[in-house]
């Protein structure tokens, strides 16, 4: 008797099938990459023209700051640290610094307070306070130029607004060269400053104090503390954060002031009104010494730099640190 025997399957060669484990890791890989490309394709328009419009130039006035050079063709005649050498020895420049360090100076201890008290009472149940915060605020709106303009006209000598008002108070003596005096331009410059910048910090506040729970103020109201009190160990603590942005920009701002000096003053009268970016334009775009401007623009940009990174590390360092978030997944 014959017996017929069929093949066993399990006797074959080994075939590999994939495994799902397999199969999910290709495919979160292959999600992860097409992942990484929509971000690297949404965000390569935005980092080319960083790339174009802020780096190169950035680079390039390092490199053209050891050139003496006109602006025209390229830089040939190379000079080292000597623009550097000049701008520390520059009379104008250092002036510069003290002005830059006055207007951070006044602006901390007058404006910024200014706009925290206004705050503070705009944040009461005050009658039309939504008009209030509109008309405080629409200063920022207004363009440096239109500001420079406008108080032009207002502080003119004889004619303008301000002396009209005081003569009308019977303080006819206390007008005169507003911009044009050595004495007042600065004092005057900063007055317009307040009124330009001072809305955008209050709302800033404003902002900070609409997010402090009610249910403190009332538990410390309820405990018998005044308002100085209140002020003090609830609202300031809690407000903190915010007027640590606001010092920070009002620093930068600062430093970096240019176009409202441009149009009011120039930087004058006789350099007394001048900022670093107010020289920088001077001499790069009025004298064609450009290697020296540049040499001021590196110098502007170190300064920020060395504020930024020194506020960073010992006045936000809090912040940041209750700000960061750690990302998982990616490996460690």
């Amino acid at each position: 008797m014959t017996s017929t025997f069929l093949p066993d399957k399990r006797s074959g060669p080994d075939v590999d099938l994939p495994s799902p484990a397999a199969d999910a890791g290709r495919g979160r890989a292959r999600r992860r990459r097409l992942h990484w490309l929509t971000a690297v394709g949404f965000q390569a328009p935005a980092l080319v023209l960083f790339g174009v419009l802020v780096l190169l130039p950035m680079l390039f006035a390092l490199y053209a700051s050891f050139f003496r050079w006109g602006g025209f063709g390229m830089p040939g005649d190379y000079v080292g640290g000597d623009n550097f050498t000049r701008l520390f020895q520059d009379p104008v420049f250092l002036g510069d610094l003290w002005r830059c360090l006055v207007l951070v100076v006044l602006s901390l201890a007058l404006q910024l307070p200014f706009a925290l008290a206004l705050a503070i009472a705009l944040n009461q149940r005050v009658r039309g306070r939504a008009v209030y915060r509109m008309l405080f605020f629409a200063p920022y709106i207004l363009s440096e130029a239109i500001t420079g303009v406008l108080f032009g006209m207002i502080f003119a000598p004889d004619d303008g607004l301000a002396d009209h008002v005081l003569g009308a108070i019977g303080l006819d003596g206390a007008g005169g060269q507003w911009f044009a005096d050595p004495s007042t331009v600065m004092a005057t410059l900063f007055l317009v400053m307040t009124w330009k910048y001072f809305g955008f910090h209050m709302m800033l506040y404003l902002a900070g104090l609409q997010s402090i729970p009610a249910e403190l103020t009332e538990a410390a109201l309820i405990d018998g503390a005044g308002p100085w009190q209140r002020f003090r160990h609830v609202t300031l603590p809690l407000l903190a954060p915010t007027l640590r942005i606001s010092v920070f920009l009002s620093v930068i701002g600062s430093i970096q002031l240019f176009d409202l000096v441009w149009v009011t003053t120039a930087g004058g009268p006789d350099h007394h009104s001048e900022t670093m970016a107010v020289t920088m334009f001077q001499y790069g775009f009025k004298r064609y010494q450009v290697g020296y401007a540049s040499a001021i623009s590196v110098a502007m940009f170190a300064i920020s730099l060395v504020f930024a990174l020194a506020y960073q590390r010992f006045v936000l360092r809090r912040d940041l640190e209750g700000a960061t978030t750690t990302l998982r997944g990616g490996g460690s």
